[in-house]
C-alpha cells in the first residue's frame, strides 16, 4: 500500500476506531427512539445529540474552520489530507472525551443541560464528519469569509437556542452563573 494510499484510508479507520471506542464505553448505536432523523431542532429533547445533526452540528462546522486555521502553517510540510487526518484525530479524542461521564457530568453541572446523557454513536460520526465538512469549506472559502460565516452561525445559535461553541466552552472551562441564567431564559 502506497503512503498516499494509507492517507487516504487513515480518516476512514479512524472513524471506524472512534466508534468502536464508543461502542466499548456503552454508548448507544442510535437513539432509544428507534428513529435516526436528518435534523432534530430541540436542544433540550430527549433526541438531542442522538440524530445525524442538531444545533451542536454548527459547532463541529466551526472546530473545521478552527482545525484548518490552526493547521494552515503546515501547508508546505504535510498535505491536505495529512492536516485533515490530524484534525480529525483531535475532532475524534474529542468525542469520545466528551462522551466519558466527567464531561457529561461536567456539561450537567456547569450548563443548563440537565438531561445531557452523551452522545449515540451516529451523532458522533456524524459530529465528526461536520468538522470534516468545516474543513473543507474553509480549504475553499477565503479567510473573511470562514471567519464570517463562523461568527455568523455562533450568533444564529446563540439567539436561537441560547448556546453555541463559545457559550460551551466557557460553561466547561469557567461557569457563569449569569450566563446560566440567561440560557435558561431566567
Amino acid at each position: 500500500m502506497t503512503l498516499r494510499r494509507a492517507f487516504l484510508l487513515a480518516p476512514l479507520a479512524l472513524l471506524g476506531l472512534t466508534a468502536l471506542i464508543l461502542h466499548l464505553m456503552g454508548r448507544i448505536p442510535i437513539c432509544e427512539c428507534g428513529t435516526v432523523e436528518l435534523w432534530y431542532g430541540d436542544p433540550s429533547g430527549p433526541g438531542n445529540s442522538q440524530h445525524l445533526s442538531d444545533w451542536y452540528s454548527f459547532s463541529h462546522l466551526i472546530h473545521g474552520f478552527i482545525f484548518f486555521a490552526l493547521l494552515w502553517p503546515l501547508r508546505r510540510r504535510l498535505s491536505m489530507i495529512q492536516r485533515l487526518t490530524l484534525a480529525l484525530v483531535v475532532e475524534c479524542a474529542w468525542e469520545i472525551i466528551e462522551n466519558t461521564d466527567w464531561i457529561i457530568n461536567r456539561y450537567r453541572d456547569s450548563t443548563v443541560s440537565l438531561d445531557y446523557h452523551g452522545d449515540s454513536i451516529l451523532n458522533s460520526m456524524s459530529d465528526c464528519l461536520f468538522m470534516v465538512a468545516g474543513f473543507l469549506i474553509a480549504a475553499r472559502l477565503p479567510a473573511w469569509a470562514t471567519i464570517a460565516l463562523a461568527l455568523a452561525l455562533e450568533v444564529w445559535a446563540g439567539v436561537e437556542i441560547r448556546d453555541n461553541l463559545t457559550l460551551n466552552i466557557l460553561m466547561l472551562l469557567w461557569p457563569l452563573q449569569a450566563v446560566r441564567d440567561w440560557q435558561a431564559g431566567v
